[in-house]
């Protein structure tokens, strides 16, 4: 993860990952077959250990939100194109 983010970002963005996924009720091997890796680094990114940008910007687009949104920076979860 890049050096932009403080400990409490990071909390809050894994959370928001998780929640998502949740919320649309996908397992974490459903995700991580979506965006091309495999459950056991999905699991770590939903704890912290592997969130790098590229994964955020697939993230993102897998579920049609803004990085903004998974990063904490807006509830808003529309993307402005």
């Amino acid at each position: 993860m890049s050096g932009y983010h403080s400990k409490q970002v990071k909390k809050l963005t894994e959370n928001r990952i998780r929640d998502l996924r949740e919320d649309s009720d996908l397992t974490q091997q459903q995700v991580a077959n979506a965006i091309g890796i495999t459950q056991r680094k999905y699991s770590y990114i939903e704890t912290g250990q592997q969130l790098t940008d590229d994964i955020l910007i697939k993230l993102a687009n897998f579920y049609n939100v803004s990085i903004d949104y998974l990063l904490r920076q807006t509830a808003n979860p529309k993307r402005n194109l």
